[in-house]
């Protein structure tokens, strides 16, 4: 009996010890939990190698234990760069009070098994790869004080259950994937003084109920989504010093209740969609020392004063629309303003004098606002400044030279004004300027040498100004100088050899000068450089030797200068991203080395005097968007290697001397949008393939040998604006296909051998602006109408071709026609009204036109009648001429009768006396001519038909010229 109720009373001792030992852990328990832990885990920088049976559990590494060492309380691997998923085993460690694996690169989610936990206070997961959702059983750890997960890819909404927490002081979830809205509950959490939300994607309104949370201190829900209004309720949180709710959509006034919360010190409610002024009860906040209202909707004029705001050391109002000018009480003498931040609003007037007063000040910016005037020369009150941005306004006059007082300086930005005068020599004295911009202003005299004194010098911009003279000789003083820009002034001379020991250079920009000389052989120890640009200025002679060294370059541009020689070089960086050097003498060949640049973007080496074949190996360079070889003396094929360069958007090798066919490979080129390959002696069709490069943009191939016809997939090119096919030897029809390309705003095709009508389809191309130009082919048909909807159209050449028919009227609606050519064709009829402007050679070659600036068809028509009438009046006068000659004749023939019969009576009065005399007349009378006798003698007597005897032969003899003796004469008068 003793024996059984022993066993009993040791299996009670048994299930007792396992039971409190699973209760309230002890060590050899939790070594156990922990040693499988361990062999979860990856441990690459050996962090729990301690960890071994061998050694007492309370001296491994991270092991916090009891007081007794009965068992474990605290577990600290933080930033121990430990990988895995979280051990399950872990939540056997039920005496767990605290628990860091904070900073790891732990995985997965976090598993609900937590909630097991219920002696945890403190818990950091935060800045690991811990994903999915927040387990709501994290609601049951109710002694929990402080919980920190965030910096994690957390996802969902953030468990209401969170409210269970009442012991919880800081709670941080920022940096996650959250949505959903911040859950009411959270007012339950009275005791709370720290909430860090912010980067997440929470949305929906602040919580009303968040001013239970009385002992909040620190409350941060910045970056997220939240909008509506700032809830007034937030005056009840007393004890709130920091107040972060930037970049939300928070909309609505800024309530002036936020004046209530008298301890607070921090005020960030930046890019939001806040409107209206700044409550003048902001300035009830004595303790603020941070406020940030920037990139708001804020409008109205500065209500802040630092008499009142005296511990305020950072005052940021940049991106509004806050206007005025800066009120006279802003600054005292005794202030703490260290940063003042003003940019992009539209305040006015000039240099604020009141700014003086803050002698602390360290960072002033004043940029893009309308501020004008002179800048004063008591701005070196302002001892204690490194910043001072005045750029982007409408600053005048000099720089004053007191600035050279202002020992602390360190970055000045005047750019964007309009400053005059020359940089003050004062300037040298500034031993801790690192920038100095003052680009865009209309400054001028010279670069004075003492600037070099400013050893600090980083960066120098004077682009866009009036800067003349030399750059000085001692540039190579500035040995920290990153950035030379110097573009866009008239400066003159060469480069100062000094200038190649500035070795921390990065960008040098002296372009758009005028320049001279060769580039200095120092230049070689700008090992540093990336960015040179020297365009447009008169640089010459050939390039030195040593420019190969610069192994980091990556933009040249050395375009519209007069280098010659070759450009073997600029090829010995490997970086280059662009190369241009258009417009210069350079000859010889194209280095192949220049393609290890395999980064390339943009390669220009037009206009130059550039020979042999194109290296195959430029294929290679698979980055390639821009190549420019126009303009050289180039021999030989395309290389097909380029086709590899898929990339490439603008290819331009236009008059140069290539040969062969116009390569089918273009057809791959499918980002391409512009092709220009004229001026050169291509031959062959134009390849259908090229149908595939359906972005393209501008496609010129004029002036080669190309023949055959257009092809039909011409009408894929639906991007296409420029269209140049003139002087070639195509045939066939135009496709209409053509009317697919809607955005042609230039079409060519003159002087090529096509035949057939003009398309109607043409008259689709709506966009047509520049010119349409089908001059010098064989077209014929008629002009189609449709060509009137060409609205756009400024020219329009259709001459020397066949075509026929009148020109329709619809043409007239061409309103926008500066040019029109319609001579050397077969057209008739009348000319639109709005023609009349053009000259007349603008319809020669065409007889049957009509119309101004041509005859009218009106006068055209009379001319013909005219012409007939005077037809008829010739004949008419003809026929008067022989008509009037026929009774001329006649009537001399009566008179030479009567002349004759008179030469008669005259003998036979002499031979044979009165009594014939007296007889003949009778004879000649009749009626009453009896009775007037003698009178017609009188007759012909007045008419002059009496012959005297000086004209006896004359008479005798005229007409006929026949002698009639008298006895013949009475015969023929019988």
């Amino acid at each position: 009996m003793d024996s059984i109720q022993m066993s009993h009373f040791i299996l009670f001792f048994i299930v007792l010890s396992a039971v409190l030992a699973v209760t309230f852990g002890d060590n050899s328990t939790d070594s156990g939990w922990l040693l499988r832990i361990k062999s979860k885990l990856v441990d690459p920088a050996g962090v729990l190698e301690r960890w071994s049976p061998r050694a007492h559990i309370c001296s491994w590494n991270g092991l916090t234990c009891s007081e007794d060492e009965a068992y474990v309380i605290g577990l600290n691997l933080s930033a121990s760069r430990l990988s895995g998923s979280i051990p399950r085993e872990l939540w056997n460690l039920v005496s767990l009070q605290t628990l860091d694996l904070s900073l790891n690169f732990l995985t997965g989610s976090i598993p609900p098994e937590i909630g097991q936990l219920q002696n945890l206070r403190t818990l950091f997961l935060y800045s690991n790869n811990l994903s999915g959702k927040i387990p709501p059983e994290i609601g049951l750890l109710k002694k929990l004080q402080i919980l920190r997960i965030g910096d994690n890819m957390l996802v969902g909404q953030i468990p209401p259950n969170i409210g269970n927490l009442t012991e919880l002081r800081v709670l941080g979830f920022a940096y996650c994937q959250l949505n959903g809205s911040i859950p009411a509950e959270i007012g339950n959490l009275k005791n709370m003084i720290s909430l860090d939300l912010q980067k997440n994607s929470l949305s929906g309104l602040i919580p009303t109920e968040i001013h239970d949370c009385e002992e909040l201190q620190n409350f941060a829900a910045s970056n997220n989504k939240l909008d509506g209004e700032i809830p007034a309720s937030i005056r009840k949180l007393k004890s709130l010093q920091n107040l972060n709710l930037a970049n939300n959509s928070l909309s609505g006034l800024i309530p002036t209740e936020i004046s209530h919360i008298s301890n607070l010190q921090y005020l960030n409610l930046l890019g939001n969609r806040l409107n209206g002024e700044i409550p003048l009860e902001l300035n009830h906040l004595v303790q603020l020392q941070k406020l940030d209202l920037s990139s708001n909707n804020l409008s109205g004029s500065i209500n802040l004063f630092n008499i009142q705001l005296q511990n305020l050391e950072v005052l940021v109002l940049s991106n509004n629309a806050l206007t005025g000018s800066i009120p006279s009480n802003f600054c005292l003498k005794n202030s703490n303003l260290q940063q003042i931040f003003l940019a992009q609003n539209k305040l006015s007037g000039g240099f604020p004098l009141e700014l003086l007063n803050c002698s602390s000040l360290q960072q002033l910016d004043l940029s893009n606002n309308n501020f004008e005037g002179e800048l004063p020369p008591s701005i070196d009150k302002l001892e204690n400044l490194t910043d001072l941005l005045l750029n982007n306004n409408s600053f005048r006059g000099s720089l004053p030279p007191e600035i050279g007082n202002m020992s602390n300086l360190k970055n000045l930005y005047l750019f964007d004004n309009m400053i005059t005068g020359s940089v003050p020599v004062e300037i040298g004295k500034l031993q801790s300027l690192s920038t100095i911009y003052l680009y865009d202003n209309q400054m001028s005299g010279i670069i004075p040498i003492e600037i070099t004194n400013c050893s600090s010098l980083t960066a120098i911009d004077f682009f866009g100004n009036h800067f003349s003279g030399s750059i000085p000789e001692t540039v190579g003083r500035l040995k920290n100088l990153v950035l030379l820009q110097l573009r866009q002034n008239d400066l003159s001379g060469p480069i100062p050899p000094s200038l190649g020991y500035c070795k921390k250079l990065q960008q040098l920009a002296l372009a758009d000068n005028k320049l001279s000389g060769v580039l200095p052989a120092t230049f070689r120890f700008l090992s540093e450089l990336s960015t040179f640009t020297l365009y447009n200025n008169s640089f010459e002679g050939p390039l030195p030797e040593s420019l190969s060294y610069l192994r980091n370059l990556k933009i040249i541009n050395f375009s519209h200068n007069k280098f010659s020689g070759t450009i073997f070089p600029l090829t010995g960086s490997n970086s280059l991203t662009a190369l241009d050097l258009t417009n210069n003498s350079f000859s010889g060949s194209i280095p192949s080395r220049l393609a290890a640049s395999r980064n390339l973007l943009r390669l220009r080496l037009a206009n130059n005097h550039l020979t042999g074949n194109v290296p195959p190996e430029l294929g290679q360079l698979t980055e390639l968007t821009f190549l420019d070889l126009s303009f050289n003396h180039f021999t030989g094929e395309v290389p097909s290697q380029l086709s590899t360069c898929q990339k490439l958007q603008h290819l331009l090798l236009n008059n140069n001397q290539f040969t062969g066919r116009m390569p089918s490979w273009l057809g791959s080129l499918q980002e391409l949008g512009e092709l220009h390959l004229s001026s050169n002696n291509f031959h062959g069709q134009v390849p259908a393939e090229l149908g595939n490069c359906s972005r393209l943009l501008k496609l010129s191939l004029h002036t080669n040998n190309l023949s055959g016809e257009i092809p039909q997939e011409i009408g894929e090119f639906t991007s296409l604006n420029v269209l140049n096919l003139q002087r070639n030897n195509l045939s066939g029809s135009i496709p209409p296909t053509i009317q697919q390309c809607k955005k042609l705003y230039e079409l060519r095709l003159s002087e090529n051998f096509f035949t057939g009508p003009i398309p109607s389809e043409l008259g689709r191309l709506t966009e047509l602006q520049v010119i349409l130009d089908l001059s010098r082919n064989h077209l014929s048909g008629e002009i189609p109408s449709s060509l009137g909807n060409l609205l756009k159209l400024e020219r329009l050449n259709l001459s020397f071709n066949r075509l026929q028919g009148d020109v329709p009227s619809s043409l007239g609606k061409l309103t926008s026609l500066d040019m029109l050519n319609l001579s050397n064709n077969h057209l008739q009829g009348e000319l639109p009204s709005t023609f009349s402007l053009f000259p007349l050679s603008s319809f020669s070659g065409n007889d049957k036109l009509c119309g101004p600036p041509l005859p009218s068809c009106t006068d055209s028509t009379g001319h013909e009648n005219n012409r007939l009438s005077s037809t008829a009046v010739i004949s008419i006068i003809v026929a008067i001429v022989f008509t009037s000659t026929v009774i001329c004749l006649v009537m001399i023939y009566i008179m030479f009768r009567i002349w004759c019969n008179w030469r008669k009576v005259s003998i036979s009065n002499s031979s044979e006396g009165a009594g014939i005399e007296q007889k003949r007349e009778e004879k000649w009378m009749y009626g009453d001519e009896k009775k007037r006798k003698g009178e017609y003698w009188r007759v012909m007597n007045s008419m002059a038909l009496v012959p005297s005897q000086n004209h006896e032969h004359i008479s005798s003899s005229c007409i006929f010229h026949a002698k009639m003796d008298a006895k013949t004469m009475e015969n023929n008068l019988v």
